[in-house]
């Protein structure tokens, strides 16, 4: 299996097809970003008018959810899975947090919310019981019993995404792991969330802000529905910061990802368009600036993995 794997991917690589994308992909981005004129936008590294944009990202995520998780571990060799732990535990949700996870389709950041939660509140029932060292077994059992159904603390989290597909999925796998009391799931568009003022403590966006039309938009509304005093917190793919990684992560990029998504997941088009619009992404400083623009304040970044991906945190104070 693996050498088949390797024929096609060497067979891809050499492909004519696949030497005019990198060429393409190269003469187009070369350290820029991507410019364009007003009321147009960027798919990748095509111009497009902002409702084509909207509707052809739309498509792409349909047409790799049933794939996507499988294409994140592969494209990322799993590191994605530490880069979500690592925004978790800079979250550090306390039980009663009120999460909204938007672009959260397939569940990854609900679920280990929703694991960090229980987790801590594990750690204060131990805690309690710690200083109850007379209680019976039965009582220390109950005292376990009343809560194991429910997210503790009245902790909730909302997955919210615009691809139904990709919201299909998550909620097939939050059945299959057993996920269910704390989580909902609504469809809705970054840009518009359906939602009241107010309502949320965290904020969190995964690998989904690069995709959205009106970045400042999305931003806007995430500042509007968080309380006062929430956090906003953005992951996102970002600016290498190091020339050496840079160039091997270019070469990663343009020649395997894509290649992978047409032996995975059978869609070439989809991850090239994914790969050119990490591309198009801001760099970190300047996504700083559109977060403080929407009125966060206490505005911050951390790069990891030699800035390949960043999070963006930030406080409606």
């Amino acid at each position: 299996m693996a050498a088949s794997i390797g024929a096609v991917v060497y067979r891809a690589l050499h492909s004519r097809r696949h030497r005019k994308l990198l060429s393409v992909g190269r003469g187009l981005f070369s350290g820029a970003r991507c410019l364009v004129a007003e009321g147009e936008t960027h798919f990748g590294f095509q111009k497009v008018s902002e409702t084509e944009k909207g509707e052809k990202v739309y498509h792409v995520f349909e047409s790799v959810a049933k794939k996507y998780d499988i294409m994140n571990d592969s494209m990322t060799l799993g590191i994605h899975r530490l880069w979500k732990d690592i925004l978790l535990h800079q979250m550090n949700p306390y039980p009663g947090t009120q999460l909204l996870d938007v672009a959260g389709g397939t569940g990854d950041i609900a679920f280990r919310f929703i694991n960090y939660v229980r987790s801590q509140w594990e750690h204060q029932i131990k805690q309690k019981l710690k200083s109850h060292q007379n209680l019976s077994w039965e009582e220390i059992s109950k005292s376990y019993q009343e809560e194991e159904l429910k997210l503790p603390g009245g902790s909730q989290v909302v997955v919210c995404d615009i691809n139904k597909e990709m919201l299909k999925v998550g909620k097939q796998k939050a059945q299959h792991l057993g996920y269910s009391e704390g989580l909902s799931w609504v469809v809705g568009n970054a840009e518009e969330l359906p939602f009241n003022d107010n309502k949320f403590d965290v904020y969190t966006i995964a690998f989904g802000i690069r995709n959205v039309t009106h970045i400042d938009q999305a931003l806007q509304e995430a500042y509007r529905v968080l309380k006062p005093g929430g956090r906003f917190l953005c992951l996102e793919f970002s600016q290498v910061n190091n020339p050496l990684i840079s160039r091997l992560y270019d070469l990663y990029s343009f020649q395997v990802i894509p290649v992978l998504g047409e032996i995975i997941a059978g869609d070439w088009k989809s991850y090239q368009y994914l790969v050119e619009s990490i591309r198009c992404f801001p760099a970190q400083d300047e996504f700083k600036g559109m977060v403080e623009d929407a009125g966060f304040l206490k505005v911050e970044y951390r790069n990891l993995s030699s800035g390949i991906v960043a999070i963006h945190s930030g406080f409606k104070l």
